[in-house]
């Protein structure tokens, strides 16, 4: 594992911890404007790149596309707003400098975190699980009243039911998380991080610091003068489909933005710094009896953990990140997770034979949610049946 591992695996308990200075900020700011620069040559790129595919390959918008249902829970706090209490949960969520949100059908239906909080359902279906019905009900009401669902992850049992794997059955170890819209469990993918938080952050149209601003229909991106290169002004606009490429294009303009919203939290650091504010810690107690939640994105899209303490310790405690969205099997109500739906009955452009198959395109789209995950895909190629399609440009011509 750790011959693979990307980051150095070394534990940091309570995160890692500087003594801020002046000058570290300063060092910091000035390996970030290389950043800032290295971005300004690769968005361009790869905007090319992702537009030669849709010139080169007519037909390719439709690898990995599916209904548009993105979700984002949010990222970089404001510490002027947060104060991290659930009965403030909707206020400070938004502002956010990436907003939290649900979008259905290219519309954004909610930035409330607590109505995002509230609409999470566990569903089992194709998972190796045994249903937690009939077993303890941990939380019936959160902190404002509100009811909560016996499928909520705050009421999640893990009960495993290993077996042999069923494609027709149960076929997962990954469980089917769900947003309840009051009317379908939607499946809701994250666009592989970049793709929601950028869908979600332009339509809400709340986000407005200068060097990022949303502007209801796009998200316009400032990056200043660098070493060796003016400013530049990158708009990432809402796109037609939520598909492979997309999900890519989204990838590198949120490094851009990521780089933008950094140059400004530095710039707050140093009048922070320089006000002899470098506290970077909060003592904390753990109560007797709580309930809570935290929502933030990792790099692949959405993260919550849900937890339930009883008598100072933990009685029930339920993470879902990014995975279990994106890679989710059938549920009990048949719909296929993201990774399923996108890749079931895509058009192949692969020119290689049955006998050498690769599944380019699919394990494309695969990446496209999830970059972590490439050990992670088995494809059945089954027997299959051989469908030949006939077309005649003259038909309308002879009426045959």
């Amino acid at each position: 594992m750790e011959g693979r591992h990307v980051h150095p695996s070394t534990l940091y308990p309570g995160a890692v911890r500087n003594v801020e200075t002046i000058q570290l900020k300063n060092d910091n700011i000035t390996r970030l404007q290389r950043y800032v620069e290295f971005m300004k040559k690769v968005v361009p790129m790869h905007d090319d790149l992702f537009d030669f595919f849709y010139e080169a390959l007519p037909g390719y918008e439709m690898v990995g596309n599916r209904r548009i249902l993105l979700g984002c829970w949010g990222a970089f706090q404001d510490p002027e707003h947060c104060n991290f209490e659930y009965k403030d949960m909707t206020d400070w969520g938004r502002k956010m400098y990436v907003t939290p949100g649900v979008v259905v059908d290219g519309k954004l239906v909610t930035t409330d975190l607590v109505t995002i909080n509230l609409g999470i359902r566990i569903l089992l279906g194709s998972s190796y699980y045994e249903d937690w019905e009939g077993q303890e009900t941990f939380v019936t009401h959160d902190p404002l009243g509100n009811p909560v669902d016996r499928r909520h992850p705050w009421n999640q049992h893990t009960n495993p039911q290993p077996q042999k794997r069923d494609l027709d059955d149960k076929y997962s170890w990954v469980m089917s998380p769900r947003w309840y819209d009051g009317k379908e469990y939607l499946a809701l993918d994250t666009g592989g991080g970049p793709l929601a938080r950028l869908w979600v952050t332009a339509l809400a149209n709340l986000v407005d610091i200068g060097y990022v601003k949303a502007t209801g229909s796009s998200v316009q991106i400032n990056l200043p003068k660098t070493a060796l290169k003016g400013p530049v002004s990158f708009e990432w606009k809402v796109p037609r489909w939520s598909n492979t490429l997309e999900r890519n294009r989204a990838r590198t303009y949120f490094q851009a933005y990521a780089a933008a919203c950094a140059l400004h939290f530095a710039e707050k650091a140093l009048v922070e710094i320089r006000a002899g504010h470098t506290k970077t810690w909060e003592s904390f107690e753990v109560p007797e009896e709580g309930i809570g939640c935290g929502f933030t994105e990792a790099v692949r899209g959405v993260l919550s953990h849900h937890l339930v303490i009883r008598d100072g310790k933990i009685a029930n405690y339920h993470p879902y990140p990014p995975t279990p969205w994106n890679a989710s099997p059938r549920d009990s109500f048949g719909t296929p997770g993201p990774y399923e739906d996108a890749v079931q009955g895509q058009p192949i452009f692969e020119e290689n034979d049955r006998e050498h198959f690769k599944g380019i395109d699919i394990m494309r789209t695969v990446r496209s949610f999830d970059p972590c995950l490439p050990c992670g895909v088995h494809m059945y190629l089954g027997e299959g049946k051989q469908l030949e399609v006939t077309h005649s440009p003259t038909q309308s011509v002879t009426g045959e």
